[in-house]
């Protein structure tokens, strides 16, 4: 005859086997937590925030600058109603050595304003230590991904103001000319590359959306140099033919 356990000796046995919360591994537990750090941020949950960091957390945001754990767990102003963020995170990737784990992974943004919407992508690293029982971010550090702007069409008109070559110095040149409906650039003589406009004046090469040429004009409005301008920073390049 099989032998059957009373009830509550078989509770009492799948207890000892199972525990009553089984553990999440390594990997899913910093995972979990590393996306509820992120809907956090977007919605300003400063009591999760707290709860995932180290008092020493050495924190670079998206704008470069560097926070204390005190910048990011004190409540600030709250949003208007007709703004809405959500992150989701991708490309989720996780080292472990020991009681330190290194993640990477993308944060896809959905902001909403109003009827408008926003996609914005950031990519960060994160350092969580093993405290105890506990993984507790001691460092974080993201950068905003760029993509190129909305193109706007110029006319062939337009598009003959900026066709010439410009020289920033001796050797350091770049050449645009006009193809049909297509502004191209070539830097030094090298393979040109398409050029298209943001907004008059301002043009960027496709693939490339952290620069910009900024174009100047004189007093008559013929285009006479640009700036190759990289996050803030610029070279000033004069029409020379």
């Amino acid at each position: 005859m099989r032998y059957v356990l009373p009830y509550a000796m078989t509770l009492l046995a799948v207890a000892v086997i199972t525990p009553a919360h089984a553990e999440e591994d390594v990997a899913t537990l910093i995972r979990r937590q590393s996306q509820e750090f992120s809907d956090a941020s977007a919605s300003n949950d400063t009591a999760t925030l707290a709860k995932y960091l180290d008092d020493r957390v050495v924190f670079i945001n998206e704008g470069g600058d560097i926070a204390t754990r005190k910048d990011i767990v004190t409540p600030g102003p709250a949003g208007p109603k007709s703004v809405s963020n959500h992150l989701v995170q991708t490309d989720f990737n996780i080292e472990i050595h020991g009681n330190v784990a290194v993640t990477s992974f993308t944060d896809n943004a959905t902001v909403k304003v109003g009827d408008q919407t926003m996609k914005p992508r950031f990519r960060s690293t994160e350092v969580w230590l093993q405290e105890g029982k506990q993984w507790l971010m001691i460092s974080s550090q993201t950068v905003a991904l760029s993509d190129d702007p909305p193109a706007h069409a110029l006319t062939a008109n337009e598009m003959d103001q900026y066709v010439g070559t410009y020289e920033a110095a001796p050797g350091m040149s770049v050449t645009i000319t006009r193809q049909g409906s297509q502004l191209f650039s070539a830097t030094h003589g090298a393979k040109a590359t398409p050029l298209q406009a943001e907004v008059r004046d301002v043009l960027f090469t496709p693939g490339q959306p952290r620069a910009r040429r900024v174009f100047e004009r004189d007093d008559h409005g013929k285009v006479i140099g640009f700036y190759s301008r990289r996050e803030g920073h610029g070279v000033e390049f004069r029409k020379v033919g």
